[in-house]
């Protein structure tokens, strides 16, 4: 018996030295490195940081692993050029996991966004990580569905595609053959090639556009950033590309939304509700938590990027009864009328 004991206590402990190991390296990650919830869907906090003299809105940004639409979004009223020394910077660092299995990298272009589930090795906390990115523009849509990586290609040369040949030959100009690796290079130094030909994850020569609609189809990510996983990223690794404009999960027993307006017209109505409601299923033994549709109805139609808890509505305030002798004065009056 003293042995079982001893032997449960030893164990306990070194669970619990175990989690404050990982919690202690947790903290010590990377921006955008988050700890993967084992049973929620929600990571990351929103916080505020002061700008620095002449620091412009897009390099706190950079710094902070957001891009330009989530950044203006958070901070409609701050100027994108010149915020000014001790301006108050909204960081939207609060996210929902996307709605499909949590395996390789997954791309959700409607919120221009890519996540990495590295494997997690023996004693490691599995995590995921999450890094803005620039897609395709209007007419350059970002292709959807299943894929894997091919390849991986350091200092890559560029070969521009028919299409920039013929806008550039219709300015009068001759668009190169190849553009040798170097700082002219809109590759940038890492590339990974995918399973859809002509379409790979790169980095760029002109980081402003990441958080943008920008791109010729292809995913761009800030050059650090592809770097940090650029050896990482195994060849044949999945990856999903999807568009999910509006994303839902629970942290707890309380459940959020995370709308982005979407890349098409797209009416927010009944069938957004209803596949809103279909994310937020829990398994029947799990206590039910009553949502608030109005708010969520609410956030459906102003998308706006942000992490909402649906908070149960409040409920109205009973009406004030009457003084009995106040009415029953009133009733007099009317009677003898």
């Amino acid at each position: 018996m003293l042995v079982t004991v001893l032997s449960a206590g030893t164990a306990w402990a070194e669970e619990e030295t175990q989690a404050g190991e990982n919690d202690e390296a947790a903290s010590e990650w990377p921006k955008g490195h988050y700890p993967l919830p084992e049973h929620g869907d929600v990571i990351g906090e929103d916080y505020i940081v002061k700008a620095r003299d002449e620091e412009t809105l897009l390099d706190i940004a950079r710094e902070h692993n957001v891009g330009y639409e989530e950044i203006r979004r958070a901070n409609p009223d701050v100027s994108v050029w010149l915020p000014g020394e001790g301006t108050e910077v909204v960081i939207p660092g609060r996210f929902i996991l996307p709605p499909v299995e949590r395996e390789g990298i997954v791309i959700n272009v409607a919120e221009l966004r890519l996540y990495y589930y590295p494997p997690a090795g023996e004693g490691e906390t599995p995590r995921v990580e999450t890094y803005p990115i620039g897609i395709g523009r209007e007419g350059f849509d970002t292709p959807l569905g299943k894929t894997k990586t091919t390849m991986r290609l350091k200092d890559p040369a560029w070969y521009p595609p028919r299409s920039v040949r013929e806008e550039a030959a219709a300015r009068g100009e001759t668009a190169p053959a190849v553009v040798p690796p170097g700082p002219d290079n809109p590759l940038g130094r890492h590339a990974i090639l995918l399973d859809i030909p002509g379409y790979l994850i790169h980095g760029t020569n002109l980081p402003d556009g990441i958080g943008m609609r920008a791109s010729r189809g292809c995913i761009r990510m800030y050059p650090e950033d592809i770097e940090s996983i650029f050896d990482r990223v195994t060849v044949g690794m999945q990856v999903h590309l999807i568009n999910q404009p509006i994303k839902a999960g629970w942290d707890g027993d309380m459940p959020y939304v995370q709308v982005y307006e979407a890349l098409e017209e797209q009416e927010a109505g009944m069938a957004a509700l209803m596949e809103t409601l279909a994310m937020l299923e829990r398994s029947g033994d799990e206590s039910a938590t009553p949502l608030n549709y109005e708010l969520l109805r609410e956030l459906l139609e102003n998308p706006n990027g942000e992490v909402i808890a649906l908070t149960p509505a409040p409920a109205p305030e009973p009406a004030p009864e009457e003084d009995a002798g106040e009415e029953e004065s009133l009733l007099w009056e009317e009677l003898a009328v």
